[in-house]
């Protein structure tokens, strides 16, 4: 499945081309998603897809189609296998990964692990990643970001909701034309800081959360002796 995301003319007839060489019997279909941003993209296409196990990647080549099995590898045993970028053996000459936005990512990654006592992280920006059907049910819901921050904002959720978490290294290529985010310093930085936002924002929210009101007892209920709380059941029902 391919979202079109006001993508540059002629998207359309390069999606066209590139089906017809595709195995046959293989469904190839376009969506279009009028809302710009990276987020709303991803999650067009999370709810277009029908398969038990969704993978998202990117078409500007910065991706190998074969790293999809090292995703599938997991699916027995997690929930969601998230891609990594910042091992360096795995990123490609010319790839756009310099240290700013390696080391970036990977100190982002690490607040993320640490605050949420999660499994080893060591990106929040790749796009690459496999989720379960049952498990996108659980955070589909609660996803609130349309822009570039969709990616660590999923990662959170699914943390909070207890989901079966791995990251795995896969490769990392030179991309194919210019990102319009990644590719200014500037505009990589205030996403960076954004992010960091995020997660505290996330970790100080389910904070609050769990030191909620205690719910209210019946004074009633917690005078009354054993016999008394087990008539009150519904449907003559005893049972202690």
């Amino acid at each position: 499945m391919v979202v079109n995301n006001n993508a540059a003319a002629g998207t359309s007839e390069e999606v066209a081309a590139a089906t017809a060489q595709v195995v046959s019997g293989t469904l190839v279909r376009e969506v279009h998603e009028r809302r710009q941003g990276y987020g709303y993209a991803i999650q067009r296409g999370l709810r277009e897809a029908s398969g038990d196990y969704i993978v998202i990647s990117e078409p500007d080549g910065t991706f190998l189609g074969r790293d999809t099995f090292k995703l599938l590898a997991y699916v027995d045993d997690f929930d969601v296998v998230y891609g990594s970028r910042t091992a360096r053996t795995f990123i490609w000459r010319g790839a756009n990964m310099g240290a700013l936005l390696r080391w970036g990512n990977w100190g982002v990654a690490k607040l993320m692990e640490f605050l949420f006592n999660s499994t080893n992280l060591t990106d929040v920006g790749c796009t690459m990643r496999l989720i379960r059907r049952d498990a996108l049910a659980q955070v589909a819901s609660e996803f609130t970001i349309g822009g570039s921050a969709f990616g660590p904002e999923m990662m959170l959720l699914s943390l909070l909701h207890g989901l079966r978490v791995i990251q795995i290294p896969v490769n990392y290529l030179p991309r194919v034309g210019i990102s319009s985010v990644t590719g200014d310093t500037r505009k990589a930085i205030v996403l960076g800081v954004w992010m960091i936002t995020l997660v505290l924002r996330y970790r100080l929210r389910a904070w609050a959360r769990s030191l909620g009101p205690a719910r209210e007892v019946n004074p009633a209920t917690v005078a009354a002796p054993p016999h008394a709380v087990a008539e009150q059941r519904p449907n003559g029902d005893d049972r202690g």
